[in-house]
């Protein structure tokens, strides 16, 4: 599953060319990538078809487009202050407005193209209409069918500080890319932690949670609700970076040891960005169609056999929860 560089190289991309767009027409080519969707591809297409987007917003590796209101419902009221306004309905409480969740899965793709182009393995087709751009199409590309899409209701977040991370908004400078915009977040992200690149993580809530953990540190760093946007990849490379065994218990790492491993995390995921992301093959690709390059910079990932780039010996690799871990035997070692 593409991890937190890949998804925000996807959301950088498609953000520029959505925010502000109408969705003018919605194809379904393959109703198994609405398996999340709450209704059939026809509740889809017609809740979907006439929404504008407000921007593109990402937390660890989820994505989604908030829609504005949909002005078929009665009693619209906007709230002070808040892009994404609340519906109310004859006195009942407020219900808030709606995004469309884009999951990547193992080999999702969102590609932007001209209205003349289609991509090969294409599953949903949205056809928009941007008042700068023009008529442009959002191709969802997925060859393993593991991705969906799904219109999803907004939640307020449990902190009350931004969803996630998203660019500038109507009218703001476009170089402003911080974690803004309505604390909202789509309710089936909602269980989901911040990631650690995220103006609003919490380092020290995050390190009380990690010492009170009695477990493996990848499986921690793997779990979403405690840190999220790091899969394998990156995983394995932070820990080689900490020279941190992957299955040291968390409960034993000292703070200090615990503080060089977000630090490094850090630096992984904004290395991996920069570069826009790692592709091993045509699985993962940014919105028009090109693969990242972090490949090349890998020290550990898929390195087994070649020499550790620190102490020269080999680097190796274990079995670990149905994958790979790859690790330096002697610089990693478990304390």
């Amino acid at each position: 599953m593409p991890e937190l560089p890949e998804v925000e190289v996807v959301r950088a991309g498609l953000e520029p060319a959505v925010s502000g767009a109408t969705v003018a027409t919605v194809t379904v080519f393959d109703e198994r990538s609405l398996r999340r969707h709450p209704g059939p591809s026809e509740d889809f297409i017609e809740r979907l078809t006439g929404r504008t987007i407000i921007s593109a917003t990402r937390r660890g590796k989820f994505l989604w487009l908030p829609l504005n209101l949909d002005t078929k419902t009665k009693d619209i009221r906007a709230v002070s202050a808040n892009p994404v306004p609340v519906l109310t309905r004859g006195g009942e409480s407020p219900a808030f407005s709606e995004a469309l969740v884009v999951h990547l899965g193992m080999s999702g793709q969102v590609l932007l193209r001209k209205r003349s182009t289609d991509d090969r393995l294409t599953r949903i087709r949205l056809d928009i209409v941007h008042p700068e751009h023009g008529a442009l199409r959002l191709n969802f590309v997925d060859q393993r069918i593991f991705g969906s899409m799904a219109i999803d209701e907004l939640v307020p977040t449990a902190d009350g500080n931004p969803g996630g991370f998203s660019g500038a908004l109507p009218g703001e400078p476009a170089d402003t890319r911080v974690a803004r915009g309505p604390a909202l977040l789509p309710s089936r992200v909602a269980h989901i932690a911040r990631d650690p690149l995220d103006p609003h993580f919490d380092d020290i809530r995050f390190l009380a949670r990690l010492a009170a953990r009695k477990t493996g540190i990848k499986r921690a760093l793997l779990d979403q609700t405690l840190i999220s946007g790091i899969g394998n990849i990156y995983a394995d490379e932070a820990l080689w970076a900490a020279r941190i065994h992957y299955n040291q218990p968390t409960n034993t790492l000292s703070r200090a040891r615990a503080k060089a491993l977000l630090f490094e995390v850090r630096l992984i995921l904004g290395k991996a960005l920069a570069e826009g992301g790692t592709s091993f093959d045509t699985q993962y690709l940014n919105v028009n169609g090109e693969s990242g390059y972090f490949a090349h910079s890998l020290n550990a990932y898929g390195q087994h056999g070649n020499p550790c780039p620190r102490c020269g010996r080999l680097l190796t690799r274990d079995t670990f929860m149905n994958r790979g871990s790859h690790y330096c035997a002697f610089c990693q070692r478990l304390r």
